[in-house]
């Protein structure tokens, strides 16, 4: 369970770090409620949109702190995450992850971000 969550959430890293929002919305299922910390949005265009609005030079610092197995096929993972910016104070939140089986793979179905 661990390593699932692990895998996702290094390639969701990895393409915030690279400020690639198609890659991250992609890591994402096609209706996925994501809750940044803007107003929330369903699908992967509102992922794109809300990673597009992002800063170059964002980079999430992560650890995992609880995981769930809620089904066979549904992992859920709660993290404090510090996101650091070239030109602003790092921003720590909590972040809550629900990841699905699908038949592409483990992919995020709810994100929902809580300011500390």
């Amino acid at each position: 369970m661990n390593n699932i969550l692990y895998d996702v959430l290094a390639q969701w890293k990895s393409a915030i770090d690279d400020h690639d929002p198609q890659r991250a919305a992609a890591l994402f299922t096609k209706d996925a409620i994501f809750q940044g910390l803007h107003p929330y949005g369903v699908g992967r265009d509102a992922v794109a949109e809300y990673y597009e609005s992002q800063p170059l030079g964002l980079s999430p610092q992560y650890n995992l702190l609880e995981t769930r197995q809620l089904a066979d096929d549904t992992v859920l993972g709660y993290l404090a995450v510090d996101f650091t910016f070239t030109d602003r104070p790092t921003l720590p939140v909590n972040l809550l992850v629900i990841l699905r089986r699908t038949d592409d793979g483990w992919l995020i179905s709810h994100y929902q971000v809580s300011r500390l």
